[in-house]
C-alpha cells in the first residue's frame, strides 16, 4: 500500500476554526508594506518584513508524538492522516524521528550525516516511498555508509495543509532513561506534544514526570490513550489517568483506536470513525494547536507591521511638519536630537537592558551550575549509600544503569529549569528595553542533544568472585600459622607437630583469616566503587557544566543581537527624521508645495496600510 491508497474519512466541522482567508490577506498586506518600505530606501525594515512573510507562508506547526516502545505512536500518526507514513511492525521499532508534512505528491527522504560530522553536514537524501520502513527502523543505512538522523514524509492530506507537521519520535525504554534526553531535546521547539500510552495500564511515574517536563517546555500538551479496541477495561484506565493528570495540570486526554480509524477510512464508515475517538483528537489539533499557532503568527505579523509603519511614518511626519510649520522646526529638532541620543544609549553597552542582560546571564550561569552540582551530589550520596549496604561487585551493572538514569533525570530537570529562567530573563530584558515590546527572540537552551556524548560510561568494577583454588589457598595460608603455633606448644608435652589440637587450631585460624580477607576485599571494592562513581559524577559536571555555559552564552548573544537590531532600526529612523527636518528647513518655497503633496500622499498610503492591520486579541499563555 502506498501513501495515496488510503481513503479519508470526512471530519465534522470544527467550531471556532480560524478563517483560512485571513492569512492570505495578511500576507498580501505584508507584501504591499514591504514594497513601500523598499521604495523609501529602508532595506533593514524590508528584511524584517521578509522574515514575517516567510513565517506566515510556512508556519511549520510542529506536534511531537512521544511515548515508550510499542505504545502505538507510529500507527496513531498513520491514523491521523489516513496514510501509511510511519513504519508499523511488531518486530521492529522507529529508530529515528520521522516528520510528516504536507506535499503535493507522496514522497520520502532521510537526513544523513557522516560519522563524526556536525549538524551542518546533515544532507537530505530522497528515497523510494516503499523503502521508508527499512530506513527509519535502522535496517538500512541509505546505501551511503552514513548515519541516518531523521526522516521526512510528504503526503497530500487536508489536515496537514495548514502547516501541521507530525513528528513520530523514537520510543524510549523508560522515560527516565538516557534516551529520553533526545526526546526531551525537541520539546522546547514544539508547538504541541502528544504523549501516547496504551490502555493496558495506568500512567507510570516516569511518564507523569515526563509530562511535567513537557508542560514546562511546550505550551500545549495532550495525552492519548491508545489501543482501546484491544483492552476492554480502557474506560477504567482512562478515569485513573484523568485523575492523575488533574494533579499535575490541565492536560486533555483522548481515548482512541487507530485500527478502528483505519478501518473506518477503508469502508468510509462515519459511525466507526466516531467510535475510534479520533474526531475529538483531530478537533483538538485544528482548534487548539493549529488555530492557536495561527493566532500567534498573525499577532506577531501585526506587531511587525505596526512597528515598521510607525518608523516609516516618523521621518515622513517630521519632514511634513517642518515644511508646514517652519517656526516649530528648532523645537522639533531639539526633541528629535534628544530622542536620537536616547536611541544611542540603547545601542551602548551601558544601556539598562544591556546591563540587565549581562548581570542576568552571570547570575543564571552561577545558579545553573549550583543547581546541577546539587542534583548530582544527591545522586552521588544515594549511590554511595547503596554501595555501603552490600557488595557492589556482583550488581555493578544494575548500579551503573541506575546511575545513568538518575544522572539523565537530573540533567533533564536542570535544562528544563534553565530554559524557563532564560525565557524569563529575555522577557525582563524586553521590559527594560522598551515598554510594550512584544517580540522576544526564540531561545532554545532546553536542547540536551549530545550533552552526555563527551562523558565516558561508568567504568567496570571487579565482581569479587573467587575460584575454589583461590579459596583453598587463602584457607591453607591462614591455617598454616595456627597448626604450627599449636603444634609447637603441644610438642613440649610429647605430642607430635601434627595432632588433633593443632589441626583444630588451624581450622579456626584459617576460617578467621578467610573472613578477614573477604572483608578486606569487600572494603576495597566499596572504596573503588565510590571512587569510580565520584570520578563519573565529576566528569558529568565538567562536561555538562560547559554545555550549560555555552547555551547561556547563546542566550546572551541571541538577545543582544535581537534587541540590538531593534535599537539600530530605531536609531536609523530617528537619524533620518533629524535629517529630513534639517533638509525641510532649507527647502525653497518653490519646491515646498510639491514636496508637501508628495509627503502627504505617502502618509495617506501609510495610514491606508495601517487601517488594514487586523486587531488581534492577545493569546492566553503566549510568550
Amino acid at each position: 500500500m502506498t501513501a495515496s491508497d488510503t481513503r479519508t474519512v470526512a471530519e465534522p466541522p470544527v467550531v471556532g476554526k480560524a478563517d483560512e482567508t485571513a492569512p492570505a490577506e495578511l500576507v498580501r498586506l505584508v507584501e504591499r508594506t514591504r514594497s513601500f518600505t523598499g521604495a523609501v530606501g529602508r532595506a533593514d525594515l524590508a528584511r524584517r518584513l521578509d522574515d514575517t512573510r516567510s513565517r506566515l507562508l510556512d508556519p511549520h506547526v510542529r506536534v511531537i508524538v512521544v511515548g515508550q516502545f510499542k505504545q502505538g505512536k507510529s500507527k496513531l500518526v498513520n491514523a491521523l492522516i489516513n496514510a501509511p507514513a510511519c513504519a508499523v511492525d511488531d518486530d521492529v521499532a522507529t529508530a529515528v524521528p520521522t516528520a510528516v508534512a504536507w506535499g503535493d505528491e507522496p514522497s520520502a527522504a532521510v537526513f544523513v550525516r557522516p560519522e563524526g560530522g556536525g549538524d551542518a553536514t546533515v544532507e537530505r537524501v530522497p528515497i523510494p516511498f516503499d523503502q521508508l520502513d527499512a530506513h527509519v527502523s535502522g535496517q538500512a543505512d541509505a546505501g551511503l555508509g552514513r548515519a541516518i538522523v531523521g526522516a521526512e514524509v510528504l503526503v497530500p492530506r487536508e489536515i496537514l495543509r495548514g502547516g501541521l507537521r507530525l513528528v513520530d519520535s523514537p520510543g524510549v525504554g523508560g522515560l527516565e532513561s538516557t534516551r529520553s534526553l533526545a526526546t526531551l531535546a525537541a520539546l522546547s521547539t514544539a508547538h504541541a506534544v502528544i504523549l501516547v500510552s496504551d490502555a493496558s495500564q495506568e500512567y507510570t511515574e516516569p511518564e507523569l514526570t515526563f509530562l511535567q517536563h513537557a508542560m514546562r517546555m511546550s505550551p500545549n500538551v495532550a495525552a492519548v490513550l491508545s489501543k482501546t479496541d484491544i483492552y476492554p477495561q480502557w474506560r477504567e484506565i482512562q478515569e485513573i489517568d484523568r485523575g492523575r493528570l488533574d494533579g499535575i495540570g490541565d492536560v486533555p486526554i483522548f481515548a482512541v483506536s487507530s485500527d478502528l480509524r483505519l478501518l473506518a477510512a477503508e469502508h468510509q464508515d462515519r459511525e466507526l470513525n466516531d467510535e475510534s475517538g479520533f474526531p475529538a483528537l483531530v478537533a483538538h489539533l485544528r482548534r487548539d494547536v493549529l488555530g492557536r499557532a495561527e493566532l500567534l503568527h498573525r499577532r506577531a505579523a501585526a506587531h511587525d507591521l505596526t512597528s515598521v509603519l510607525d518608523q516609516l511614518g516618523m521621518s515622513i511626519r517630521t519632514e511634513l511638519n517642518a515644511l508646514l510649520h517652519p517656526e516649530d522646526t528648532p523645537r522639533m529638532l531639539a526633541q528629535l536630537e534628544d530622542a536620537k541620543a536616547r536611541a544611542d544609549e540603547f545601542r551602548g553597552r551601558s544601556a539598562r537592558w544591556q546591563v540587565t542582560l549581562s548581570d542576568g546571564i552571570a547570575d543564571l550561569i552561577a545558579d545553573t551550575e549550583h543547581d546541577l552540582r546539587e542534583r548530582l551530589r544527591r545522586v552521588q550520596r544515594d549511590g554511595e549509600t547503596a554501595i555501603e549496604e552490600g557488595d557492589p561487585g556482583p550488581i555493578w551493572d544494575q548500579i551503573a544503569q541506575w546511575v545513568d538514569e538518575r544522572v539523565s533525570a537530573a540533567i533533564s530537570e536542570t535544562f528544563v529549569w534553565t530554559n524557563e529562567r532564560s525565557q524569563w530573563l529575555s522577557e525582563r530584558v524586553a521590559d527594560e528595553f522598551l515598554a510594550g515590546e512584544a517580540g522576544i527572540p526564540l531561545i532554545d537552551v532546553g536542547d540536551v542533544t549530545g550533552v552526555l556524548d563527551p562523558v565516558e560510561q561508568l567504568q567496570s568494577l571487579d565482581e569479587g568472585r573467587m575460584g575454589a583454588a583461590e579459596k583453598i589457598y587463602i584457607g591453607v595460608r591462614g591455617s598454616y600459622g595456627g597448626v604450627l603455633m599449636v603444634g609447637l606448644a603441644t610438642s613440649l608435652v610429647g605430642l607430635s607437630l601434627i595432632n588433633p589440637l593443632s589441626l583444630l587450631a588451624g581450622v579456626l585460624v584459617g576460617r578467621r583469616a578467610y573472613r578477614e580477607d573477604m572483608s578486606g576485599r569487600l572494603t576495597r571494592r566499596q572504596i573503588e566503587a565510590k571512587n569510580l562513581l565520584r570520578r563519573h559524577i565529576e566528569d558529568v559536571v565538567f562536561q555538562v557544566g560547559k554545555q550549560l555555559k555555552d547555551r547561556l552564552r547563546l542566550v546572551q548573544r541571541a538577545s543582544r543581537d535581537h534587541f540590538g537590531a531593534i535599537a539600530d532600526e530605531l536609531h536609523r529612523s530617528l537619524a533620518e527624521s533629524v535629517l529630513a527636518a534639517k533638509q525641510a528647513a532649507a527647502t525653497y518655497t518653490a519646491d515646498r508645495d510639491g514636496r508637501v503633496k508628495e509627503l502627504e500622499a505617502r502618509m495617506r498610503q501609510i495610514e491606508a496600510l495601517r487601517s488594514q492591520i487586523p486587531a488581534i486579541e492577545p493569546v492566553a499563555g503566549a510568550r
